[in-house]
């Protein structure tokens, strides 16, 4: 079975369109998306339908929990307070509801995957991983990864190889998986990656074949940025967009 797992769409139609259709020459048997639909990008409702319909299942990412009321966002800076408040007054009653309903994590037991949008630790704290030391947490809960896990909220392409006593970062390249090994990937984001790469990010696995395919797509991201500035949000939303970061 071939997996289409995405991340971090972050209301980017421009960015989420380009991989969907890049999708489209790869025989995707069924779509995941790692979360963080909604913030900072000027196209909630769009992104959150078009989720909605191509997604088997979805994870809550945090800003998905902000909009919807399920996390106290108080604390995050201005701008991405703002954004946060205009998306949820515009969302549809529909994609606000479909948000209040996504999960945590969820278990792929027949492929022995495990989804969730930050660290698997401590679930409703979205905790980064993006370095070894932050990997080396999962070790205490090693039996509950999947062989595979997959994670967003970075915005980055990592993959971390685990066995039960160690922590290893590898490239973030095409690999197969050892049997004897355990990894977490990073899949980056699709509507604001942080690499100094600004093309989408978007992922592949093979379940068969246990192989796991990192790509990356340009977008249009001139009318992406325009659309952000029209929505009256962070300006800066829109600059990052150009730079990948």
């Amino acid at each position: 079975m071939r997996l289409g797992i995405f991340s971090d769409v972050h209301a980017n139609y421009e960015a989420l369109s380009a991989v969907l259709e890049a999708y489209r020459d790869e025989s995707i048997d069924v779509f995941y998306c790692l979360g963080d639909t909604v913030g900072y990008g000027g196209s909630p409702n769009e992104c959150a339908d078009i989720v909605r319909e191509v997604s088997k299942k979805t994870i809550l990412g945090n800003h998905d929990a902000a909009v919807s009321g399920r996390m106290d966002y108080s604390y995050y800076y201005e701008a991405a307070r703002h954004a946060l408040d205009a998306h949820a007054s515009m969302i549809s009653a529909e994609n606000m509801s479909w948000l209040k309903s996504l999960p945590y994590q969820e278990m792929l037991e027949e492929i022995n995957v495990l989804l969730c949008h930050g660290s698997p630790v401590r679930l409703e704290e979205f905790e980064y991983i993006f370095a070894p030391e932050q990997a080396r947490e999962c070790l205490a809960i090693h039996d509950k990864l999947g062989h595979l896990t997959l994670i967003g909220h970075s915005h980055l392409c990592k993959v971390f190889a685990l066995t039960k006593s160690s922590v290893e970062e590898l490239p973030s390249n095409d690999f197969e998986l050892e049997p004897d090994k355990k990894y977490i990937v990073s899949v980056g984001s699709v509507g604001q990656p942080r690499d100094f790469d600004n093309r989408a990010s978007y992922t592949i696995y093979d379940s068969d074949k246990k192989r796991f395919e990192f790509k990356r797509i340009e977008y249009d991201i001139e009318l992406a940025a325009d659309k952000v500035l029209r929505a009256k949000l962070e300006r800066n939303f829109a600059h990052r967009l150009f730079i990948g970061v």
